[in-house]
């Protein structure tokens, strides 16, 4: 993932990063959502063992794709050696830069509203509302879907508005979302349709923020972008790591998916406001020294 980010980011920036990051989440959004599917599907027609089989297979074809499809996309005289102070030097350089941690943390709360659901949803779905298997492997394959459309739906938005609004527009729609589905949960009210209905409209949200905020917080830092992909992928990961057990602590039920997911977003949007609004302060400052 850091590889492919980084790749992205050497190729391209801005809006047109933010479109080939749309590009990818239609892999990279997928991935966790359908590999349960395709999971049991391979148990059904054999083993355990037939699972590590399947992911040697993908490993020798991916290695092979790569070796002869995949070209060096950083130019010769933007290579370095990697050494250990230098990297550490730039590890520091990002951590300094206020709106790349910020614009990180956002992106690292989209993966977190999606590891709740990956965590929560065979408890809540299964055990709360009674679905069996098939049933449950159809609600959380459309859950998929309702990602990888927003991504895709993210890029001809992207000729409209930048992906600073779109990012601020998903957040806000998986706050109010999130909102009206812990209600639901919470009450009762509308059963399992009403639970799915605002659940997709998280997950769709989430899928318009994931390449988003992945692309604005890439490009600050063309320079490195290695070391920034991987600062981004750790953060990303990393809160999901730590958000996808909250929603078993909390009882895995559907209120604690829904208060796991709703507050990931909330704390994403309160973030990305609070920088915007500090940039803009920065520009005011800047356009009166300059009329002054």
């Amino acid at each position: 993932m850091v590889v492919a980010l980084a790749i992205v980011r050497d190729l391209f920036s801005g809006t047109a990063a933010a479109t080939v990051l749309s590009r990818l989440m239609l892999v990279m959004g997928a991935a966790p959502i359908f590999a349960p599917t395709i999971g049991g599907a391979i148990l059904v027609a054999g083993s355990w063992r037939w699972v590590f089989a399947a992911l040697a297979i993908m490993g020798v074809l991916l290695l092979i794709l790569a070796v002869t499809s995949l070209k060096e996309t950083l130019p010769p005289e933007r290579r370095r050696q990697a050494e250990l102070i230098p990297i550490l030097k730039t590890y520091g350089t990002l951590l300094r830069d206020r709106q790349f941690v910020v614009l990180a943390f956002v992106a690292a709360t989209g993966m977190s509203a999606l590891f709740a659901y990956i965590a929560g949803a065979s408890f809540v779905l299964q055990d709360g509302y009674g679905l069996n298997e098939q049933q449950f492997a159809i609600i959380f394959g459309i859950g998929g879907i309702a990602i990888i459309g927003a991504s895709q739906l993210n890029v001809p938005l992207l000729s409209r508005y930048s992906p600073r609004q779109i990012v601020l527009a998903g957040l806000t729609s998986a706050t109010a979302a999130g909102t009206i589905m812990l209600i639901l949960a919470t009450t009762g009210i509308g059963g399992l349709i009403g639970f799915l209905i605002p659940l997709w409209f998280v997950l769709a949200s989430v899928g318009f923020v994931l390449p988003n905020a992945p692309a604005l917080a890439l490009s600050r830092h063309g320079e490195a972008a290695g070391t920034a992909a991987a600062l981004l992928g750790a953060a990303q990961f990393g809160l999901g790591a730590l958000v996808a057990p909250v929603v078993g602590i909390l009882g895995n039920t559907a209120t604690a998916m829904a208060l796991t997911m709703t507050t990931g977003s909330l704390i994403g949007l309160i973030a990305l406001t609070a920088v915007m609004a500090s940039a803009r302060r920065k520009t005011t400052a800047s356009d009166v020294r300059v009329q002054t």
